[in-house]
C-alpha cells in the first residue's frame, strides 16, 4: 500500500515562484509515488479573514486552476475544495469535545499570527479553534505524512497529539482498564495522586518531562508487575488501540527561492514574482532589483553574495552561467543589467508553459468545476470511512442505519 499524503493551501491570492519552487514542485514528485490528497483550505481562509469574504471564491478558482497550469494531475491526486467535503466539520467539531483548552493556546502560530495580525480581531473560536481544523483535514485521511518545513513541525504536533489522546479514550481494551486499575490500586493512594499528576501535566499541559519522570517513578513502584507499568505508561501518553492514525512530519528541504531584495519570497515582504506574470512585469521587477550597494558606478567591482540578483541565478542559472557572472561581477566585467539579463530570461522560459496552461484552464470554468466535484466525491468516500470508526468509538453509531 503507498503512503498517504496530505497538504493544502490556503486561497489567499495568486501564487508566486516562491510557491512553485518550495511547495508545488514537491507536490509533483509525491504524486508519482503515494496517494495524495491536495486541498484548498477555504475554510481555513476564514479564520483570519471572516470579514472580508469577497475574493475567497475567486481565489479558490484561481488556485486550482495554477495547480492545473504547473502539473498537478486529478489523474494521479485527489483535489478538492475543503468546504465541499463536510466531514471536515464534523470531526473537527468532535475533537473539540476532548482537547484541553491549554493546548490550542499553546500552538505556536495562536500567538505568532495574533501579534502578526494585531489590526485584526481574532479573539474567536474559528482562529482559537484552527488547530482542530487542521488535525481533520489530516486525520480524516488517515495520512501517514504531512510534507511540512523544519520550522513547521511543531505545528504539526497537535495534530499527532490529538491522535494520540482520542486513541487513548476510545481505543481502551477492557483488559488494559483492568490492569491499569489493578496498577493504582497496588501503587497506593498517595502515588497514585503523583501518577495522576504526571498524566495531567503531560496530557494537559503537553510537559514531554513528565513521560520521562513517569518511567522513573513507575520504577520505584515496588508492587507493580511489568504489565502493569506498560498499561500504566500507554495511559499516560494516550496510547489505545489506532482508530485515528498519527501522522509524521515529511520534512521538505526549506525553498531557497529568495524574494527581489534577497529576503525569502512573501507576499508580506512586497517582493514576490507572481507565477502567471505577464512577460513585461517579469522584466520590469527584476530590472529594478536592488544590486550590490558597493557597484555605485558601473566600472566599481562588486560582491556577488551581497547582490540579490546572484540569489536568484543561484536557483536558475548552470555553473557556466554563474561563473560568468561572479567573474563578472567582482572584477566590473559587466554591468548590473547585463547581469540580469540571463535571469530574465531563464525565468520567462520556466513561465511560457505555465500561463499557457493556466490560460487552457481559465477558459474552461465547466471542467474546472468537474475536477473539483470529482475530487470532492473521492475525498468524501475516503472521509467517511474514517468518520464511521469515529462515531462507533464515540458512541454515535446510533439511528444511522437506513438514513
Amino acid at each position: 500500500m503507498s503512503e498517504i499524503i496530505v497538504s493544502g493551501m490556503r486561497p489567499t491570492g495568486h501564487l508566486h515562484l516562491g510557491h512553485y519552487h518550495g511547495v508545488l514542485k514537491n507536490w509533483l514528485r509525491l504524486q508519482d509515488t503515494a496517494e495524495c490528497y491536495f486541498f484548498v483550505a477555504d475554510w481555513h481562509a476564514l479564520t483570519t479573514h471572516y470579514e472580508t469574504t469577497q475574493g475567497i471564491s475567486a481565489a479558490v478558482w484561481d488556485l486550482l486552476i495554477e495547480w492545473l497550469a504547473v502539473g498537478v494531475d486529478p489523474d494521479k491526486a485527489v483535489l478538492f475544495i475543503q468546504s465541499h467535503v463536510p466531514q471536515h466539520a464534523e470531526l473537527a467539531l468532535l475533537l473539540g469535545m476532548l482537547t484541553p483548552l491549554p493546548w490550542l493556546e499553546r500552538v505556536p502560530t495562536f500567538k505568532d499570527q495574533q501579534e502578526k495580525l494585531r489590526e485584526r480581531d481574532l479573539a474567536t473560536f474559528g482562529f482559537l479553534g484552527y488547530p482542530l481544523l487542521m488535525t481533520a483535514d489530516i486525520l480524516l485521511y488517515d495520512a501517514h505524512k504531512v510534507p511540512v518545513g523544519a520550522d513547521q513541525v511543531a505545528h504539526l504536533e497537535i495534530s499527532r497529539e490529538l491522535a494520540r489522546r482520542f486513541n487513548s479514550f476510545y481505543g481502551r481494551d477492557a483488559g488494559a482498564t483492568a490492569q491499569v486499575e489493578k496498577g493504582l490500586q497496588a501503587m497506593g493512594k498517595r502515588a497514585a495522586k503523583t501518577f495522576g499528576a504526571l498524566q495531567q501535566r503531560f496530557q494537559q499541559n503537553g510537559d514531554a518531562l513528565a513521560v520521562t519522570e513517569a518511567m522513573e517513578f513507575l520504577e520505584q513502584q515496588a508492587g507493580l508487575s511489568a504489565g502493569m507499568r506498560e498499561q500504566l505508561l500507554a495511559r499516560l501518553e494516550g496510547k489505545g488501540r489506532e482508530i485515528l492514525r498519527e501522522p509524521q512530519a515529511l520534512l521538505t528541504s526549506a525553498s531557497k527561492m529568495p524574494g527581489l531584495d534577497g529576503q525569502k519570497m512573501s507576499k508580506s515582504y512586497g517582493n514576490t514574482i507572481p507565477l502567471r506574470a505577464a512577460p513585461e512585469e517579469v522584466q520590469k521587477k527584476i530590472r529594478t532589483m536592488p544590486t550590490d550597494p558597493a557597484r555605485v558606478l558601473r566600472t566599481d567591482p562588486g560582491t556577488p553574495e551581497k547582490c540579490p540578483v546572484w540569489a536568484l541565478h543561484q536557483v536558475y542559472s548552470g555553473p557556466e552561467t554563474q561563473s560568468w557572472v561572479r567573474d563578472g561581477c567582482i572584477t566590473a566585467g559587466i554591468g548590473c543589467l547585463d547581469c540580469k539579463r540571463p535571469l530574465i530570461e531563464a525565468v520567462l522560459a520556466e513561465q511560457a508553459p505555465i500561463r499557457e496552461r493556466a490560460e487552457y484552464w481559465a477558459a474552461r470554468p465547466e471542467q474546472l468545476r468537474e475536477i473539483a466535484q470529482g475530487g470532492a466525491q473521492r475525498a468524501r468516500q475516503r472521509a467517511e470511512q474514517t468518520l464511521e470508526r469515529v462515531r462507533a468509538a464515540m458512541g454515535l453509531a446510533h439511528e444511522r442505519r437506513g438514513l
